[in-house]
């Protein structure tokens, strides 16, 4: 079974690095505004276990796309992405 999941894992990790530069900076983006959502929910008028989650589910698909960008990205992309910032 776990062999299973690491073949499983590595067809999704090659599959991700596959994908081309300009996916990896929108998928990466998109973990922002979950983030924002996942804290600002809890001004919301609904209870304490709704709000948990909320924030489980909003969190871990900010994390979800964290990661996966910074998967798509690799190093190349990400070297990429810091001097484009360092030049502004």
């Amino acid at each position: 079974m776990i062999d299973i999941c690491k073949k499983l894992l590595n067809r999704v990790k090659i599959w991700l690095q596959s994908l081309s530069f300009r996916t990896g900076v929108i998928v990466l983006l998109c973990c922002i505004p979950f983030y924002i959502l996942s804290f600002a929910q809890m001004l919301l008028p609904i209870s304490a276990a709704a709000k948990g989650v909320l924030w489980t589910i909003l969190f871990g698909m900010a994390k979800t796309c964290q990661y996966g960008g910074l998967t798509i990205l690799g190093v190349e992309g990400f070297n990429r992405l810091k001097k484009f910032f360092k030049r502004k």
